[in-house]
């Protein structure tokens, strides 16, 4: 770079520049113009639904009518061992956009605002880098605001068609029509909707073949029968898509996927990690130009009708976007490419996690190889049937609770009601696909459950899960005292160069906070506002023209916007005050370890009492707030009560809010209200609200116990978060007090 005319040497810049967002940060991509113009690239165009299970013709369900999806798949690629590392919409959808598992990066409870690790980065990044115009119409939903960066066009009006000529696209289409609350609409337009299928199109609820987890009532057959419905509405709009495609003679230069974001929306389905929550569809269509290209080792395998029975997760699709658009796949990632150039070898084993829905905790995690799925209840003394609002508006749902308290469910149907959860569940899928025959307690399986546990550990260390750090403790981390940080404001550098002649001014946009990616565009006096352009190199900037540039990291506050024009002095940016990232602190200690390690206690009994007690010491909150749970779970291997009784009434006055939270639940269910209770009430107040969430839970738990501070409970109605509310008005419903 030629000396600027600030007289910053290379030596300075590079310094200061350290946390620039400039190519360096966008490794492999290709930023020469001539060249990019050059290389022929394939457009690919994403069709996603929401909730749905390979519930669908091309897949062999001959209650699904579904002319157009599978049409698509007929010309195409069926994939059949596709899985979602969630069973819910916001932790699948960060880690698509990443590549990276919700539990490392700490976006996978429920409606989080999650603060990156600073080398992440949505991967349309890299694709608008290598020259791509990315769009999406219209949901995003990745558990952080999305950066102006990520996207050409995030909005209704997103489309493939608006992009420059020749400009190839990676686009997104997001059908919302099957979504859960579909289900259970009974709207007239809904109703008018349904009436306007043919009737060979709509599904007869008698005709309905329900798994053995539910009652075969009228009530699920028709909440059965209105998901298939709503999946044909769906598939019409899938066609429409393809349709368009098709008129604008594009249809033989892209790349076509069609995918559902998690399983069916229907209980024990959506939010769970059985396979009827995490089992997707996923088509893919690769016209016989690009077969060479996405499969160069056996382009044959992507002829029309294959069928490919690979593990496929979904933590996959960034890096095989990136592969198929010859981009070079980041290390930070982790899924692996399952097409293109960078393809990796099959996968053995996907994984997947289920942490806080919505107002309920809970804690899983699940490995599945082909046939197998191992799954690890880290809060067994949980209900599967715990309460959460939105999921009980269901029909099938209230019919399933009805029919639990009158006694009158049988089976596999019971399972879900069941007060507790085995610390261990083990399914061969091949046998019993519907996953209700636990194995884990079967000697003929034994080597299947210690190699399934094993990689279930393995994973579990080199992902660097933080599952088990307490909400209220890691959103304190991650953003200490709930204030968000800010990225710096970008600033400006100016070179010249000699082509043919004549000289050109270059201005090279910085910014000082690592990790940050710039948003810029160029306008003359008096011109219409124009979109946001990703900054990857210098800009060649005339007289009269003004740059306006604008930084952003993913979990930060975006910078203000910064104008400059030829002539204008420059200062150099400097970074504010930032407090190091959760995950590098994180790294110093050995804070995961430990808490493994307490977890391994889980279903030793009597044994781990002592264990549990000495841990109430611990240096970190997290260990001590396990420890406490442990506790609080083994009251009957406790041999000196009075002892037990005593530390936990010490951590009543714990620095930490979760911890205090969980030993005044203790103590309340042993018969220390009047200790515990005043905890918990003021735990209410707590500025952060995942603590006045566990708080409120603790209360509902203890039942008849929280009827002293009904008052105060009732104070949690006015201006208490989301989640907060829901539980303190079901709370009051128990308590006859609405």
């Amino acid at each position: 770079m030629a000396r600027s005319r600030n007289n910053i040497d290379r030596r300075q810049f590079l310094r200061i520049t350290s946390g620039s967002a400039a190519a360096m940060l966008l490794p492999g991509i290709s930023l020469n113009a001539e060249e990019t113009a050059e290389t022929q690239r394939p457009n690919i165009l994403w069709v996603s639904c929401e909730d749905i299970s390979p519930d669908l013709g091309c897949y062999g369900d001959s209650y699904a009518v579904t002319p157009n999806i599978d049409k698509l798949a007929a010309e195409g690629v069926r994939y059949t061992n596709v899985y979602a590392h969630a069973g819910v919409c916001a932790p699948v959808r960060s880690g698509i956009i990443t590549g990276m598992y919700p539990t490392t990066i700490g976006t996978h409870h429920m409606r989080c605002k999650g603060v990156l690790p600073p080398q992440v980065k949505c991967f349309t990044e890299y694709l608008r880098a290598a020259g791509y115009y990315c769009t999406n119409k219209v949901k995003t939903d990745y558990q952080f605001d999305p950066p102006v960066t990520a996207w050409d066009d995030s909005s209704r009006d997103g489309h493939w068609k608006n992009r420059a000529k020749g400009q190839p696209f990676f686009a997104v289409f997001n059908f919302t029509t099957s979504h859960e609350s579909q289900i259970r609409n009974r709207s007239r337009s809904m109703r008018k909707r349904i009436a306007g299928l043919k009737p060979h199109e709509r599904h007869d609820p008698a005709a309905a073949v329900l798994p053995p987890y539910y009652p075969d009532t009228p009530t699920v057959r028709r909440d059965w029968a209105q998901y298939y419905d709503i999946i044909t509405l769906m598939d019409q709009e899938v066609g429409k898509a393809l349709a368009e495609l098709e008129k604008a003679g594009l249809a033989d230069d892209t790349i076509v996927w069609f995918w559902g974001d998690h399983g069916r929306g229907l209980p024990r389905g959506k939010r769970w990690i059985y396979d009827s929550g995490i089992h997707v569809p996923l088509t893919i269509r690769v016209p016989e130009k690009w077969r060479k290209l996405a499969a160069p080792g056996n382009p044959d395998a992507l002829k029309p009708r294959a069928v490919n029975e690979d593990l496929v997760a979904f933590i996959d699709f960034a890096p095989t976007m990136l592969s198929l658009a010859g981009v070079k796949i980041p290390s930070h990632i982790q899924g692996q490419a399952f097409l293109g150039g960078q393809k990796a070898s099959p996968r053995e084993y996907v994984f997947a996690a289920r942490d806080r829905m919505d107002e309920a905790y809970d804690l899983i995690r699940a490995v599945r190889d082909k046939r197998f799925k191992y799954i690890r209840n880290y809060m067994p003394h949980l209900t599967r049937g715990q309460d959460i609002e939105y999921m009980n508006q269901m029909p099938t749902m209230k019919e399933m609770r009805t029919l639990n308290a009158a006694g009158k469910l049988k089976g596999p149907q019971k399972q879900y009601f069941e007060p507790k959860k085995p610390i261990e569940e083990l399914y061969d899928t091949l046998t019993d696909p519907h996953e209700v025959k636990n194995l884990a307690g079967d000697i003929k399986y034994r080597d299947v459950l210690l190699r399934m546990r094993k990689v279930h550990a393995e994973w579990v260390k080199e992902t660097a899960d933080i599952g088990l750090i307490p909400e209220p403790e890691f959103d304190e981390m991650k953003r200490p005292r709930g204030v968000y940080q800010k990225t710096a404001k970008p600033w400006f550098l100016i070179s010249s160069s000699k082509r043919s002649g004549a000289r050109t001014e270059h201005v090279t946009i910085n910014c000082a906070t690592p990790g940050a990616s710039i948003a810029y565009r160029i306008s003359e006096k008096g011109e219409k506002k124009i979109g946001w352009k990703l900054y990857t190199k210098h800009v060649p900037l005339g007289p009269g023209q003004v740059l306006t540039a604008k930084a952003c990291r993913i979990g930060f506050k975006d910078s203000d916007e910064v104008k400059f024009k030829l002539g204008n002095s420059v200062a150099v940016g400097r970074a504010p005050l930032t407090t190091p990232h959760w995950s590098s602190r994180l790294k110093r200690t050995d804070v995961l370890e430990r808490l493994r390690s307490i977890k391994q206690l889980d279903g030793s009994g009597n044994m781990a009492v002592p264990k549990y007690i000495q841990a109430l010491k611990d240096k970190y909150a997290p260990v001590r707030y396990w420890a406490v749970v442990g506790l609080h779970n083994n009251y009957r291997g406790v041999r000196d009560v009075e002892q037990a009784k005593a530390a936990l009434r010490k951590l009543l006055a714990d620095p930490s809010p979760v911890v205090r939270i969980a030993a005044a639940h203790a103590l309340c269910d042993w018969g220390r209200c009047k200790q515990g209770l005043p905890v918990l009430v003021d735990a209410l107040k707590d500025k952060n609200n995942k603590a006045g969430l566990h708080a409120v839970i603790a209360l509902k738990m203890i039942g008849e116990k929280a009827r002293p501070a009904l008052p105060q409970i009732k104070d949690c109605l006015k201006g208490s978060d989301g989640y907060v509310k829901r539980v303190t008005q079901a709370i009051l419903k128990n308590l006859g007090s609405v």
